[in-house]
């Protein structure tokens, strides 16, 4: 972690976050109404609070599996390799997937997992972020579900970490170094 001291600035709070969750969860059960098993895929770490807070929301029968890429270290800034650190154990093939990341930021991590995850042939995938900074976008990639359009600041919390520290605020606040 830095040497540099820094504060935390809520910037959406936690009921803001629970009441998004519950939306999104029948806008899924809406596309997904017909699937047999919904297999959810988090991205770890980051994902693990929202994909936990999310499939209590989903009245589905649901499967959860987990990718754990990298892509960050202990930055602020993405290094633009994806690497995948921890594979799913389960197989997708002729299954419906919903894709789970905490923030879109560049774009490459989310385009990385979806070609890794539709090279498996999944009957059906979709994807969802908690966060997407739009501003920020290198590659050419839209979530299918979209929880909340930050700018581009340096966010923490609810799961999303800085050098391994903050993922357990309960809301998403913006670093600022002081």
């Amino acid at each position: 972690m830095s040497d540099k001291s820094y504060v935390i600035d809520q910037m959406i709070s936690a009921k803001s976050i629970a009441a998004r969750i519950e939306e999104l969860a029948v806008e899924i059960e809406q596309e997904f109404s017909d699937t047999d098993k919904l297999i959810v895929v988090g991205l770890l770490r980051g994902s693990f609070v929202f994909i936990a807070d999310l499939v209590r929301e989903i009245n589905l029968p649901i499967e959860v599996d987990f990718l754990e890429v990298s892509s960050y270290g202990d930055g602020m800034e993405s290094s633009r390799e994806v690497r995948i650190l921890k594979d799913l154990r389960g197989t997708i093939e002729n299954r419906d997937v919903l894709i789970v990341e905490d923030i879109v930021d560049t774009g490459h991590t989310m385009k990385n997992v979806t070609q890794h995850i539709l090279r498996r042939q999944p009957a059906r995938m979709k994807t969802i972020a908690l966060l997407d900074k739009p501003s920020r976008r290198e590659v050419e990639i839209k979530t299918d579900f979209l929880g909340f359009e930050i700018p581009d600041e340096f966010v923490v919390g609810y799961g999303i970490d800085f050098a391994q520290r903050n993922r357990n605020l309960p809301f998403i606040g913006k670093v600022r170094f002081t």
